[in-house]
């Protein structure tokens, strides 16, 4: 579904991104893992549209898309959802959630999604009313989930989904990452956390540095030394 070829990012003269390659299959979960500042969120954002790449290749579907504008993209039924949130504050969980069926290829069937969204997260439908900053960290969380799935992915990029959840909120949404998956939608997500990761993923990819230093399964890099050296040091 998803083929990233030898990708390489730089902002301005400084160059982040080496050489990346990363598939995603249709129906997997595929985690990209390493520390900070490994460059995880400039794949993505390469990917999306958002960074436009300075060599390689990015092909959804058998279209290339390394050079279109994110519009096109979600067009295309891909969907980024982006670090921290970044809900529309200031409109309702409605007005959120209906915005990310804007687009052509999701709006005719907007009224359905939304049903299912709020299936999957029955505390949006309570909420729906209410303005999207006086929701808390963890229902904010759930908007940005529902207003990617508005626009009736095929692929869902997830930046960071757990972030500064609680044990319990994040255990939910990993329950929801893995019925999203279920209903046909493949993942690529990053996370911090490795051992969560990897219990969600069906495969990973390691980068250090701005280069791709290691995959597998999910079961392969759990045993692996190289990720432990990564991630524990030593």
């Amino acid at each position: 579904m998803l083929e990233v070829r030898d990708l390489e990012v730089c902002y301005g003269d400084y160059q982040v991104i080496w050489q990346v390659s990363l598939d995603v299959a249709e129906g997997e979960i595929v985690c990209v893992l390493g520390p900070n500042g490994a460059g995880k969120s400039t794949v993505l954002n390469a990917i999306s549209g958002l960074r436009a790449p300075k060599a390689g290749s990015i092909r959804f579907c058998g279209q290339t898309i390394s050079g279109l504008v994110p519009p096109d993209i979600v067009r295309l039924r891909l969907s980024h959802i982006m670090e921290r949130r970044r809900v529309f504050p200031y409109l309702t969980v409605r007005q959120n959630l209906w915005l990310g069926g804007y687009n052509p290829a999701a709006r005719a069937a907007r009224a359905e999604t939304l049903e299912q969204v709020y299936g999957l997260f029955p505390r949006l439908r309570e909420r729906e009313r209410q303005l999207a900053h006086s929701l808390s960290g963890g229902e904010q969380q759930m908007l940005a989930l529902g207003r990617g799935l508005m626009s009736r992915p095929r692929l869902l990029l997830v930046d960071e989904p757990l972030l500064g959840l609680s044990p319990a909120v994040a255990e939910h949404t990993l329950g929801v990452l893995r019925r999203i998956n279920e209903s046909g939608v493949a993942i690529l997500f990053i996370e911090q956390n490795v051992q969560t990761a990897l219990s969600l993923a069906h495969r990973g990819y390691v980068l250090e540095s701005g280069r791709l230093v290691l995959h597998g399964t999910a079961d392969e890099l759990l045993g692996s030394d190289d990720v432990k050296r990564i991630f524990l040091g030593g």
